[in-house]
C-alpha cells in the first residue's frame, strides 16, 4: 500500500496523496536553445512524460525557460543551484516548480525572497539531496555519504523552508548506490510526510542503468514509497520515460502502452524469435493500447501464453500461429509474423 503523503501540485499534475506515481525526465538540451528544448519536451510528452526538468545555469537560460514554458505541453521544473536571482527570474517566467536546495542559496533573506515569490504563485520546491554533493560538515562527521547523512541533509533543508512557513515541498535523496538510496528513502519516509521523488542517480547506460533503477525503484515502490520518479540513464531521454513506465507496469501501479510478453528462446524454437520479438517491440512503441501482446517461440508454452494475451503468436517451423482473444486466426509465414501481429492489434 502506498504511504500517505501530503499532496502538492506541479502545474496541473497532482503529486502525493492518492495520486499515482508520476514519471519525470530531464532535458539534455541546452536550455538556451529554445527550439531544441521544446522539440525534446514534445518528444518526451509523446511517450508519456508527465513532468520535465530543465537546467538553468545562467540568466540567459532562465529567460529562455520562460519561453519554453509557454510552449510546453507538460509542467516544467527549473533546476537551480546557488543563485537565488535565477530562481526569481524563472518564477517570473511562470515556471511550474523549482528544484532548489535552500541551504545552498546563501543568506536567509535570499531564501525568503525565493519562498515569497514561490508562495505567491503556488509553485512547489523540490529539495534534491545527492550523495555526491553533501555538505562538508556532514561528510566530516559521517566520514562518507551515508544514508543517515543524506537524510540529515534533507531535514536541514526542510527546516529552512518550514521556518519560513513554506510546506509546498517535495524531496529526493539520490545516490548511485542502490541500497544506500533505498535505506535513505526508508529513513526519510518515516520522518516526514512530504511527497518523495525517487531515483537512482548516475545509474549508467540503458543496460546497467535500467537494471539498477528497476531494482532500487522496485524495492521502494513495493514498500509504498515514491510519488514521482525519474530513471537516470546515460542515453536517450525518451528511454528514461519508457523504462519508468515499465517499472510501474511491472508492479501494477500504472498502465501505459502495450504489455509485451516474449519467451526466452531455446533449442525447441524453429523461428528467429529474437528478430521477430525485437521487430514487434519496436513497432509497439507508438501504440498506447491497454492490451497484452505475446510473442512465443514454440508449441510447449507458446499456444497457452498466446491464448491468454489479447493478441499473440506461437512459433512453429518457419511459421507461426496468430491468436486473437484465445482463438487461432491463421497461420503466418515467419517473415510476415511481425506485420501480421501489428495489423491484428490495429483491428482491436
Amino acid at each position: 500500500m502506498k504511504k500517505a503523503t501530503r499532496q502538492i501540485h506541479v502545474g496541473p499534475v497532482a503529486i502525493g496523496g492518492d495520486a499515482p506515481c508520476s514519471v519525470q525526465s530531464m532535458c539534455s538540451t541546452d536550455t538556451r536553445d529554445v527550439a531544441a528544448t521544446i522539440a525534446q519536451i514534445n518528444g518526451l510528452a509523446a511517450v508519456g512524460c508527465e513532468i520535465v526538468r530543465c537546467a538553468v545555469p545562467d540568466l540567459e537560460a532562465a529567460v529562455a525557460l520562460g519561453q519554453i514554458k509557454k510552449s510546453s505541453p507538460i509542467p516544467v521544473i527549473a533546476d537551480i543551484h546557488f543563485d537565488y536571482k535565477l530562481a526569481l527570474k524563472v518564477l517570473e517566467g511562470g515556471i511550474d516548480g523549482l528544484r532548489l536546495n535552500p541551504g545552498n542559496i546563501g543568506e536567509k533573506w535570499k531564501v525568503a525572497e525565493v519562498v515569497k515569490s514561490a508562495a505567491e504563485r503556488s509553485v512547489p520546491i523540490r529539495i534534491g539531496v545527492n550523495a555526491g554533493s553533501l555538505e562538508k560538515e556532514l561528510l566530516e562527521r559521517y566520514g562518507h555519504p551515508t544514508a543517515e547523512a543524506m537524510v540529515e541533509s534533507a531535514l536541514g533543508h526542510i527546516r529552512i523552508l518550514e521556518e519560513l512557513n513554506y510546506r509546498e515541498i517535495k524531496v529526493s535523496l539520490k545516490a548511485s548506490d542502490v541500497m544506500k538510496t533505498v535505506f535513505a528513502y526508508r529513513l526519510l519516509s518515516e520522518a516526514v510526510d512530504y511527497p518523495l521523488h525517487i531515483g537512482i542517480t548516475e545509474a549508467g547506460t540503458i543496460f546497467s542503468g535500467t537494471i539498477k533503477s528497476s531494482v532500487g525503484l522496485g524495492i521502494l515502490l513495493a514498500d509504498g514509497i515514491g510519488d514521482t520518479l525519474r530513471v537516470s540513464l546515460t542515453g536517450d531521454v525518451l528511454d528514461e520515460v519508457r523504462v519508468g513506465y515499465e517499472i510501474l507496469k511491472s508492479l501494477g501501479l500504472r498502465q501505459r502502452g502495450v504489455n509485451f510478453v516474449s519467451c526466452p528462446t531455446c533449442g525447441r524454437c524453429q523461428i528467429n524469435l529474437i528478430k521477430v520479438a525485437e521487430d514487434v517491440e519496436r513497432r509497439l512503441q507508438g501504440i498506447d493500447k491497454r492490451i497484452t501482446v505475446a510473442v512465443m517461440g514454440c508449441a510447449v508454452n507458446g499456444p497457452g501464453e498466446a491464448r491468454e494475451a489479447d493478441v499473440g503468436i506461437a512459433g512453429g517451423k518457419g511459421e507461426g500461429l496468430l491468436f486473437r482473444h484465445g482463438e487461432i486466426v491463421r497461420k503466418v509465414p515467419e517473415d510476415q509474423l511481425a506485420q501480421a501481429l501489428i495489423e491484428e492489434i490495429n483491428k482491436l
